[in-house]
Formats: C-alpha cells, structure tokens, sequence
C-alpha cells in the first residue's frame, strides 16, 4: 500500500455505502424489493473497504505525484468494482463484463449503456445508476485537487491565492466542492420539478447534468421535455457543468473581486456566445433552433444527451465541441478551450515573432493579468498529442472490433472525451450489450484514461520508460 493514498479513497466509500442506504430507504418507501438485497451487500462491502482504508497508516511523508496518479487510478477500478454489485446481482442476469462496463460507464460520467429498453429497470436500479454518476463526478473533482501539481500554475491561480496546497488549503476547497456539487444538484433538482418535471425524473437528470453524465431514466429525453421551454431551462442548467463549479460561489460570495478568479469562466462566456450566435444566424433555417441549441450546449459540456432529431449536417461540429470541452473545475472533459486558446494565441506569436522580430508579442491571456510560460505551453502541446495518439490506437481497435470506421472514429473520440452517444453524433442506435468482450474492455480501459488528466500518463511513462 506504499505507492497508494487509500486514505484518500476511504471517503468515497463511506460516500457509497451512504447512497446505498439511501437506496435500501427509497426501496422500502416505494415498495421495490426486488433488488432490495444487493443494496446491502454494496452497503456492508463499501463500509468495510471505507473504514479499512481509513485505519490503513500512510507515511507522513509527502507523496510524490506518481504515488497520487496511481492512487487516483486504483480509484477509477476499485469504486466501479463495488458499484457494480447490485448491478451484477440484480434480477436482470447482467453477466459481470456488462455490469462492470455500465458502472464504469457511469462512473466516468460516460453514458453508454448496455440496457436496451430502461422501462423493464426497476426505479431503485434507475436511481442507483444515477447514484454511480454523481459519485464518480465528485471524485473527478476531488481527484483535480489531488493531482493540482499537474496543472500549470496560472490554473492554480484561478482556483487560490496559494501556489502550492497545503493540507489545510485542500481541506478547505474539497469541502468547498461538496457543498457546491451538492447545493448545484438540489438546486437543479428544485428548478426541473418548479418547470413540471416529475421528481423521479428531476432528481435522476439533476444527478445526470451536475456529474455531466448521460444517463437517463428514460428510454427518449422526448418523454420528459415535452414543451419548448423544457427544452430551453434544461439546455440552460446544463451549462453549470460547463462553468467552473467555483464560477457561482466566488460571483456571490469572493469579497476582494480579483479577475484571476474568473478569467477563465470570461473566456467561455465569450467562447459559449460565438457558438451560439454562429449557430442562430447559419443553422437556424429550418426553425428548429431550440432543439440544435439543447445539442450544442449538451456538446460543450460534454453531456451529449439530445432529443432524437435528425441533424446529419451539423454530427461533426457537435463532435469538434465534444473535443474543445469546458471548464477545468468542472466535470465536463474533453481538452479544455483555454488550453487550446493559449496554445494557438502562443502558436500565432511565434509565427509573428520571426515576421516581425522587431515586435514584441505577449503571450497574456485576455482579461486577466496572468500570462503562460514555455511549461505550459508544453503541457498543452503534450496532453493535445496524447489525445491523438489514444484516438488513433482506440479507433483502430474498434475497427478491427468490425465497427464501421465512420462509427469507430466518433465512438472514440466520445469514449475519450466520456461522452454518451447520442443522435447528435449519429450513434444513439449504437448495440454495446452485444459488443464483443474484448471491444467492452477496451472502452472501459479508455474511458477511465478520458477520465484521468491525460498528462498523467505522460508522467507513468516516464516514470517507468525514463528513469533517470
């Protein structure tokens, strides 16, 4: 246990063993009984795990990153193993491959599923899927603070003042992220029912739009949004997972305003405002703007549930947004615009630079007072070449999985960015349940490396390829 933190991960399995209970709670409430037993097997195993964790002594020295990158990975297997119980022990004959594939699905805030028709699940099971989503979002989060050292320092700066974490420093943000994700999703949970959404519904999508996840309790989104101004607030919450979780909480309660703080929330804004607007004037001619603005926004944040409407023409623009992402704090994935801003503003310095060496050119980010070094930019540039290595090797594999390339390429770079298949991207009539096993284990390998910081693997090759 030397190179892991489990420490680290015991929280996450009280936090299991909590909404196992609650499940054992709604179950008897609503008088579903019959996967009421698997709940307390996750129950009792999840305590045990979390406590064992808790007791195991950890050196006081500090961990390397290393020690963290692979803390944070056993974490990405060991919770979908636990998660995966009432799954696998449910009344459904799941084999064990498809129920870990859907939980790890959902824990990566993924979305594929295996279930074909989600009418034949039980509401207990419907909520427990739901339940894996919106813990696998918070330790997303948890695991950003965690890996902090990673990231460059101007990112650092747009979450605290201090450079480096101490132990009271991640104490105070990781509360500050519970209360935060917890509030966001109550709030949601309030604003769906306000706008006449069941609450069943309204509590699975809420845990859905907090964690980006893309779960739904039902078979067709069509079947809760039913109007045009469903349509429009849910579009509008989703885009809280495509902020910074920080962005509301500093708005209302920073006192000392300081533009760090929200220089990259300002930088989405804008970018979220070019989007929409290039969308209105060029792709709303057949007046069906509402449903390509729920798809847009469903893209950048890195949902990708839509309603079930034809837009052949607009799949791989939604895919390109699926790849730009969101926020850094946020449980949004996909490369992130600010790293791909800054590293095309520097791309485009140092082109100027050599046509006019006389010039002097800033590599700042706009509306703040931070500007990125050369670290940075390497960083950027790594973790963009990752990505194209990984879409290579995982869209080859899927190819050979006899996966009609056009679909291998999209499934890819959905699995990567862990986002669900949808109509948007001409997958929702993807079959996983009848994939081939070794095609479910490469989706889930690569859907929990989506997951991680994609420099993270850079730093276990080095550490293990380049020792010295």
């Amino acid at each position: 246990m030397s190179l892991f933190r489990v420490k680290y991960l015991s929280f996450f399995f009280i936090l299991i063993s909590i909404f196992s209970f609650f499940n054992i709670i709604y179950s008897y409430y609503f008088n579903l009984y019959l996967n009421l037993n698997t709940y307390y097997f996750c129950f009792i195993v999840s305590a045990v795990i979390g406590l064992f964790f808790y007791k195991v002594k950890t050196g006081e020295k500090k961990p390397t990153i290393f020690e963290k990158i692979l803390t944070v990975l056993l974490g990405y297997v060991l919770m979908p193993l636990v998660l995966t119980i009432p799954l696998y022990l449910s009344i459904y004959n799941l084999t064990f491959l498809n129920a870990f594939f859907e939980t790890v699905s959902g824990f990566t805030s993924t979305g594929f599923t295996i279930f074909e028709n989600i009418r034949h699940i039980d509401q207990g099971l419907i909520l427990w899927r739901s339940s894996i989503q919106w813990i696998g979002g918070l330790y997303f989060l948890y695991s950003i603070i965690f890996l902090i050292d990673i990231y460059d320092e101007s990112l650092k700066k747009s979450l605290t003042n201090f450079l480096s974490f101490n132990s009271t420093e991640v104490l105070k943000q990781s509360i500050k992220i519970l209360l935060l994700y917890s509030g966001l999703t109550v709030s949601i949970f309030i604003i769906l029912n306000i706008f006449g959404i069941r609450s069943f519904n309204s509590l699975n999508l809420a845990m859905t739009i907090i964690s980006s996840g893309g779960f739904l309790p039902v078979n067709e989104l069509s079947s809760i949004l039913i109007n045009d101004f469903q349509v429009i607030i849910f579009s509008i919450l989703m885009l809280i997972s495509f902020f910074s979780i920080f962005f509301i909480y500093n708005l209302i309660f920073l006192r000392n305003k300081n533009i760090n703080f929200f220089y990259e929330d300002i930088h989405l804004f804008l970018y979220f405002l070019a989007v929409v607007s290039i969308f209105f004037i060029f792709f709303s001619y057949n007046n069906n703007f509402i449903y390509s603005f729920l798809s847009l926004v469903s893209s950048i944040s890195n949902i990708g549930i839509s309603l079930n409407v034809n837009q052949n023409n607009l799949n791989f623009i939604y895919i390109l947004l699926v790849v730009i992402g969101g926020s850094f704090f946020s449980t949004s994935s996909g490369l992130r615009f600010l790293r791909i801003y800054s590293l095309t503003k520097y791309s485009f310095n140092q082109i100027l630079s050599f046509s006019r060496p006389k010039n002097v050119f800033m590599n700042k980010l706009v509306f703040s007072k931070i500007n990125f070094d050369f670290n940075d930019i390497n960083k950027y540039f790594l973790t963009i070449l990752i990505f194209i290595i990984s879409l290579f090797l995982l869209t080859i594999l899927l190819s050979l999985s006899n996966i009609q390339f056009e679909y291998a390429f999209k499934l890819a770079i959905l699995t990567l960015m862990n986002t669900v298949n949808s109509s948007a991207y001409g997958l929702s009539d993807l079959d996983f349940q009848n994939l081939h096993f070794l095609t479910k284990y490469f989706l889930i390998f690569f859907m929990i490396i989506g997951r991680v910081e994609l420099l993270s693997l850079l730093l276990i090759f080095k550490k293990y390829l380049f020792k010295n």
